[in-house]
Formats: structure tokens, sequence, C-alpha cells
């Protein structure tokens, strides 16, 4: 097959329809009463940004699903407007995911839903899941239901407006790496370099995902001693977010975290058109949020967003996936889109109209890259998703189409896996993972 054909039209297993229904039957195997797990074996509760990147896909095939999706997890949302990372499931036993809810200790917690659930939160990509599901299955049932999920949007907003400016520089602080969705990622190697955990602290637990794979396809070790620390920290202060400035050992502003923050406002004024609410204050904070990006997390030197460390108010070095995601807000100036673009062509990521290996989280070319370690290179669609979204809104059509050949050729090697390696673009992870069929069915959509 050559690097431009389209591995969804090449006949044989790897076809549109047989494509079509591997993506279906993984989120119809994976669907749980009012939401889809992301994998039956690695991670059997309700996941944030899972569902809204499986309503996205869900849209295309089960729009009453893709509604449900969302509402199931929104009905977790806590009182302060927080949407939980993860909603546990009452029916799963004790020890079925590490750290499951007696870690969390949620129902101690202020506000909290009577669902046990996290106290962490994930990018808020929610709204515009919630504004592309009705995009992709318009009509008065998607109508009514954008109606009732409105508010509780917007009260996500929010939360993370009011709660979670530490800085008071109009950008989110993350406190958990896992806030990013990119748990192990390098971006996060010197922020958590001066978290105090020692490895030895694992052997008391038990981890879950170790047991389903590969541990040198993991986090390590210290790793999740330095998470169960950050998460202590943040669960004996009872989930609040006053004096985070104080003493809290990890605070981050993180690009994808809020270009999905700014996005949100953007899918919200659109929402709001339909449902009768004022786009224009939506708009207003889109710009704000895209302004404060470029002034605090812009590095010139680079032409790349970088993370920065709140607790040495530095940019994080390290060139990761994260800093293109800026692409996503329409509203980029065009020189910063054109820099990311270049960014985005260069050896470290080697996106084009013909790509010949997948798009990694981390600069290919750097001495610490890591081809099978979950954040440290291996390529997700979701990310690859998101980066193609932003290549088309700034005017790159045949790139965006590169990619979307290289992630559905992912698929066709490998099936529906968690993620992939960046060189060779076998299957990683869990074999059967709910938004890699999700978003490959919404990619075979067009």
């Amino acid at each position: 097959m050559t690097a431009d054909a389209d591995p969804a039209r090449t006949g044989g297993p790897g076809d549109v329809a047989g494509l079509r229904r591997l993506a279906v039957d993984t989120l119809d195997a994976n669907w749980e009463h009012d939401h889809t797990v992301p994998s039956r074996t690695l991670y059997p509760h309700q996941w944030s940004w899972d569902s809204a990147f499986i309503a996205i896909g869900l849209a295309q095939v089960r729009p009453e699903r893709a509604w449900r999706e969302l509402a199931s997890l929104f009905r977790a949302q806590w009182a302060d407007g927080r949407v939980p990372h993860i909603v546990f499931n009452p029916a799963m036993r004790v020890g079925a995911y590490f750290p499951g809810p007696e870690m969390w200790r949620s129902a101690d917690a202020q506000g909290a839903p009577t669902v046990a659930t996290s106290g962490l939160v994930q990018p808020p990509v929610h709204a515009l899941a919630a504004w592309l599901a009705y995009r992709r299955a318009p009509g008065p049932a998607g109508l009514d239901a954008l109606r009732r999920l409105y508010p509780a949007l917007v009260a996500q907003q929010r939360y993370l407006a009011d709660r979670r400016d530490v800085a008071g520089d109009g950008l989110v602080c993350i406190v958990h790496p896992w806030e990013s969705g990119l748990d192990n990622s390098p971006a996060w190697d010197e922020p958590m370099g001066a978290v105090g955990a020692d490895a030895a602290v694992m052997r008391a637990y038990r981890r879950h995902d170790t047991t389903h794979a590969d541990a040198a396809h993991r986090p390590t070790d210290l790793d999740y001693a330095r998470y169960l620390a950050i998460v202590t920290a943040y669960r004996d202060h009872g989930y609040s977010d006053r004096d985070l400035a104080d003493a809290h050992p990890f605070l981050v502003e993180c690009p994808l975290f809020n270009a999905a923050f700014g996005a949100a406002e953007h899918a919200l004024a659109e929402i709001a058109t339909l449902v009768d609410a004022d786009p224009g204050p939506h708009r207003v904070r889109a710009a704000r949020v895209t302004e404060a990006l470029l002034r605090r997390l812009y590095d010139p030197s680079t032409g790349t967003f970088q993370p920065r460390d709140l607790r040495t108010d530095r940019l994080v070095g390290a060139r990761t996936v994260l800093g293109l995601t800026p692409l996503i807000l329409p509203d980029l100036p065009a020189r910063h889109a054109d820099a990311l673009v270049v960014e985005a062509r260069s050896a470290r990521f080697g996106v084009d109209r013909r790509m010949d290996q997948p798009l990694p989280t981390y600069d290919r070319t750097a001495p610490d890259f890591e081809p099978l370690r979950y954040w440290r290179g291996p390529s997700w669609l979701n990310i690859g998703w998101l980066i193609r979204r932003g290549l088309l809104a700034h005017g790159h059509p045949e790139l965006a189409a590169g990619l979307r050949r290289s992630m559905i050729g992912l698929v066709v090697g490998a099936g529906c896996h968690e993620y992939f390696h960046p060189d060779t673009g076998a299957g990683l992870g869990s074999p059967a993972f709910s938004w890699t069929a999700a978003l490959l069915l919404d990619l075979l959509a067009e």
C-alpha cells in the first residue's frame, strides 16, 4: 500500500464496512448499562474524557447512546461543578481497579455525588463532544439533550475558571498528571521530580494495570508512588482548591487542558445559539483563554506551547505533542498556528500528507524517547484526532488527510488498540479500546 492510499478503501478486512463493524462491535461489547467502559480489562469503570470521545463516535451509529453516555457522566458532577475523571461502578468487586474508591474516599468530601468517584478532573472536551454529537445526529432528541446538558457544561467551565486559576492569569492549573490525560508524559518529569516519594511504597499495593499489560509499557512504580502521594495530599485537603499554591506538590498549566478549556467556550457559544442562551459571554471567555495561552505558555524560541510549572514559574523544556494541541483553537493567530504546523511537520512528529510512521506523543528524536511506554512515545488516536481537527481549522487539509490515513491505517493493521507503537504501528495496551473505536467511526464518516 502506498503512503497516500486510503487504508479504508483497499478492500478485504480493512474496508470501510469491515472497519465500521469492528468499531461498533467494540463499543457494543464495552457498553455498561448507561455508559461505555474504556476496556473490559484495564479500565472497568467510566472515565471522563473517554466518555466525551466515545460520544462523538456513538453519534454516528447509536445517537441515543451518545446522549446517555454524557448524561451518565454528568450525573456524577460534584456540587462545585467539577466532573470527576473516574466514576466507579458499584457493581464491580473491590480491587477491580487500582487506585479504587477505597483510595479516593469521595464520600468524605463536601459536595461529592452519592456515587463513588475520584476527586480529579480531565481535559474539558465535553462541550466540544456534545456539540459534535448534535452535528453528527441533529434532531429534536439531540436538541433536548443539549438543553439538559448545557447548564452542567457551563458549571464545569465555571469550576475550572473559578477554582483552578491558581496563578490568577486566566489559565487552568492541573493538580495531578492524571488530569492532563497524558499520565506519564515527559512533560511532567521536571515537576514530578520535586514530589517526594519512594518506589518501595508500591510494595503495599497491587497494581491492576500490570496484570493486564506488560510492565514495560506502563508507568513505573516510582511514577505510581508519586501519583499516590499527590492523590493523598489532595484527598487529605478534602479535594479543596483553596490554598493550593501554599502546599500542593504538583501545580502545572497544561497546553492541552487549556486548549480544551478554550475550545469548550467556542463550542458552548454554538450550543447557546440553539438553546436560547447568550453566546456572547462564551466568545469573550474563549478569546481570553487564547490570549492567556499565548502570553503564558507559548515559547517563541521553539515555536510551540509548553507546560508551565507553577512551583518554579518556568516552562517545561520537553517537546511533547501537548505543544501542538492549541491548534484546536479557531482563534489561534495565524503566525502561531503556522509555527505549530512547522513543529508538527518536523522530524520530531512527522506529520505530512504521506506518513510512513504514526504521530508520536513525544519528540521522536529525543534521547529518552520510549516507543513502548504509554505516553512517552506511543501513538494515540485521540491526540491524532485533535491535531487533525486543528489542521483542518487552520487551512491544512492535505496534512489532515495524511494524518487521517495514518490513524485509520493503525487500526487496519492492529485493531482497536488503546495505543500503538510509533515506529511499527503494532497495537499496545488494551486490544479492544473504546475511544479508538469511536474516533475511528468519526474518521470513517468523512
